[in-house]
């Protein structure tokens, strides 16, 4: 076993969940911003201004999802170039079979296929073929296994919440709406967890309004500590910058959890705020707009598929409060109100 052990160590084999489920999670957002969601945003701005190159730019970039989010769990997990190059083919085939649950079929497939590519990285002296073909033959074979009923599963998952939501707006609202909100800010990706579920229509408002209420509530309520630059990267940035100040005062972390409790059942009751643009839209927030981004991309795309006559002024009204103006508001006033009760005090959400 010491010797199977330290056999790992040396392909850089690291079985931690920390390596697996946060690593590879947080690149697995980063692969699919820097594909189905700069694509679609690109996509959208083209069709805005009618300039057709940009909407095929967008589709180029758009059909990428599988290999990048592969490539970069590969990246996260410290592959070799054989082996990361590799990935390209099992992320495309993992998107392609798993359906609307892609990107989470993307995700199991990529960790397995990488991690078996690095076993036999380096060992022959036909790495060339060796790496690559282990890389890609375990990866599809598996995709071709196991792609569809994950995708299923994963599509099964996003339904059933998004079903919930439909049937019980205002408890759904709260629900998704903290627990979203909360990996947001935790070291994990909402994002990937919105994108893996497919998470869209009401669920994806309420998701929304979990993640602005972290990231604005939390660049608002420390803005005396941090000032202007504290504001922008976390209201633009992450909420995660706090985790430090979270672990060493959990306190902080009630007012923007009360705040997304608050936003959430508001924007599935009162709004019917839907996030039908992109699912990975819905665990984004406020990081660079991307949420907001989503929100009107799904308000064109259901203009032009006669889903929806015209976006309104409410709509806009609606946009604005759950994702900026309650944010801030309701998160300032917990941050006061726990100050003077002196479970937050100077110094506690300083950003270091």
């Amino acid at each position: 076993m010491s010797r199977f052990k330290e056999y790992l160590r040396q392909q850089n084999i690291e079985l931690s969940p920390k390596r697996y489920f946060i690593d590879a999670m947080s690149a697995m957002a980063q692969g699919l911003f820097a594909s189905l969601l700069i694509g679609t945003i690109i996509k959208t701005l083209g069709q805005q201004l009618g300039v057709e190159l940009l909407v095929k730019v967008g589709d180029y970039a758009f059909k990428m999802c599988g290999p990048a989010i592969a490539v970069a769990i590969g990246y996260a997990l410290k592959a070799s170039p054989l082996v990361l190059f590799s990935l390209v083919a099992v992320g495309f085939a993992g998107n392609e079979l798993g359906g609307a649950g892609g990107p989470l079929a993307v995700y199991v497939l990529a960790i397995i296929a990488c991690e078996c590519g690095k076993l036999v990285s380096k060992r022959t002296k036909v790495d060339i073929l060796v790496t690559p073909a282990v890389t890609t033959l375990v990866g599809v074979l598996l995709a071709m296994l196991i792609a569809p009923p994950i995708g299923k599963a994963a599509s099964w998952v996003g339904n059933l919440i998004m079903w919930a939501t439909e049937l019980q707006p205002f408890f759904m609202g709260i629900l998704v709406s903290v627990v979203v909100g909360i990996a947001l800010t935790l070291p994990i990706s909402s994002a990937a967890i919105c994108a893996a579920l497919g998470l869209t229509g009401l669920a994806g408002g309420a998701a929304v309004a979990g993640c602005c209420a972290q990231m604005v509530g939390f660049a608002v309520m420390s803005f005396r500590e941090n000032r202007w630059g504290g504001l922008v990267s976390q209201g633009i940035g992450t909420s995660m910058l706090q985790m430090p100040n979270i672990i060493k005062n959990p306190r902080t972390w009630i007012p923007p959890i009360l705040a997304s409790a608050i936003t959430g059942p508001l924007a599935t009751c009162l709004f019917r705020l839907e996030m039908n643009g992109p699912a990975v839209s819905s665990g984004m927030g406020t990081c660079g707009f991307v949420g907001q981004i989503g929100v009107y991309t799904g308000w064109v795309n259901d203009v032009a598929a006669g889903t929806k006559a015209a976006v309104t002024a409410w709509d806009w009204i609606g946009m604005i409060l759950i994702c900026f103006v309650l944010p801030a508001l309701l998160s300032w006033g917990f941050c006061e109100l726990e100050r003077k009760l002196g479970w937050i005090k100077e110094g506690d959400l300083k950003l270091h």
